[in-house]
């Protein structure tokens, strides 16, 4: 597949949005170079944002809605949602700096409106109990994969014990990225902190050492390189949410932008 130049931007075959396109405003992140199989939106995107875990000030994204990638004949249509397609292997952002925290140096944290913040290293997250579990996951960029498999930290396990009136949650990120869910959302067995993907740990381009997931929502919504959940009063929206994805992401309603 060839590679599309002008003079800023370099994109596998995807069509980006120029000035006044959707989205567009002031200091909008601009183009990277993408995977063909993943699509013209990335599930995560360098941000200006701080977190209390991580703080890597990163780079610039964009977002396109014209992304043509190699599909496959939808299989199995009960499971795959309106708008999407089957692919066989898991799309990878191929552009940008993978965060790779040293896991002696890595931690997960419970902050907020909470009686009191919990904070986990990883050899502590790791000796908590985990499940196994396989969902099918769905990208905004309308592909899904079907049946993966996972092992991780349910939130609700992570939120035992803890008091507060929240009804938010941000997830905050190494990197900087964030993004925002109704707690109700992350809790009753839809959400976990996953560690290992299809028996392997899993590895950095997918996230790891540990990202959220929340495979009933648009996988934007299951945060790459996840440090901590923060429990919020108010919806507070996240990065690409603030950008123009719908708040919620619901695929069976094709929650994708404002207004969707």
């Amino acid at each position: 597949m060839g590679v599309r130049c002008c003079t800023t931007v370099h994109v596998y075959d995807a069509v980006v949005i120029g000035a006044g396109g959707f989205g567009r405003r002031h200091n909008e992140p601009q183009a990277h170079m993408f995977d063909p199989d993943f699509g013209g939106v990335p599930e995560w995107v360098y941000s200006r944002r701080s977190t209390t875990a991580g703080g890597i000030d990163m780079g610039r994204g964009f977002i396109s809605r014209g992304f043509r990638g190699r599909r496959r004949q939808a299989e199995a249509d009960d499971r795959v949602p309106p708008g999407q397609y089957l692919v066989e292997g898991f799309p990878v952002l191929s552009a940008g700096p993978t965060p790779h925290t040293p896991l002696a140096e890595w931690s997960f944290a419970i902050e907020g409106e909470v009686d009191e913040p919990k904070t986990w290293s990883w050899e502590q997250f790791r000796a908590l109990p985990s499940e196994e579990f396989t969902r099918d996951i769905h990208c905004v960029t309308k592909w899904s994969k079907l049946g993966t498999t996972w092992e991780g930290v349910s939130v609700d396990l992570l939120l035992e014990g803890v008091d507060t009136a929240a009804e938010y949650v941000v997830a905050f990120c190494d990197g900087g990225y964030t993004t925002n869910l109704p707690l109700e959302e992350a809790t009753g067995g839809k959400a976990w902190i996953a560690h290992t993907y299809e028996g392997e740990p899993l590895p950095p381009e997918h996230g790891g050492p540990a990202r959220l997931l929340v495979p009933h929502l648009y996988l934007w919504k299951s945060a790459k390189w996840v440090r901590g959940l923060r429990l919020v009063t108010e919806d507070e929206p996240g990065f690409w949410e603030s950008l123009g994805y719908h708040n919620h992401g619901d695929p069976w309603h094709e929650q994708r932008y404002w207004g969707d």
